[in-house]
């Protein structure tokens, strides 16, 4: 089971993965405390010490990413101030943080069907109705695809931006 490469792609040996997506979006949040940073973001987490605290992580550790995470634009960084405290700040997703569930949450469906007992210790359902809730490649049109079924292909537009640089 594989993608199919066309055209250009074809020929692997000819290209280069030096501008792939997935390996910047690696470099992007691609670390283990990013994604649970990121888990907790989308879990409600906001304050610094909950960061740390709920990702089990030094508070450098913590600052690190949380900063990476601001500097790349998945969070953004808000002052806060509680009445007779210093103003301290708080951390939320961006609209480029909240585009990131669907793999945030891939991962953990993976995790739950591959790495552990019974499904895992959490259970992603609809709000309103409890029906389970899965992360899956679909197209445009909303049909659910195999990854054999998937060409990869020259993005045009990608290709007329990079000319221009």
């Amino acid at each position: 089971m594989s993608v199919k490469l066309s055209g250009p792609l074809a020929d692997r040996s000819s290209w280069s993965t030096e501008e792939c997506s997935i390996g910047k979006a690696m470099e992007a949040v691609g670390s283990r405390t990013a994604m649970v940073l990121l888990r907790e973001a989308f879990y409600g987490t906001t304050r610094f010490d909950d960061f740390a605290a709920r990702a089990g992580v030094t508070d450098a550790v913590a600052a690190a990413r949380l900063k990476q995470l601001v500097e790349v634009g998945v969070l953004e960084k808000r002052p806060y101030r509680e009445p007779g405290q210093r103003t301290r700040h708080e951390y939320l997703l961006t609209q480029m943080g909240r585009d990131l569930f669907p793999a945030v949450f891939a991962l953990m469906q993976w995790g739950n069907t591959h790495l552990q007992a019974a499904g895992g210790p959490l259970a992603l359902v609809d709000s309103e109705t409890g029906e389970p809730v899965t992360v899956s490649a679909r197209t445009a049109s909303g049909e659910e695809i195999a990854p054999e079924d998937i060409s990869v292909r020259v993005n045009l537009d990608w290709l007329r931006q990079a000319q221009v640089r």
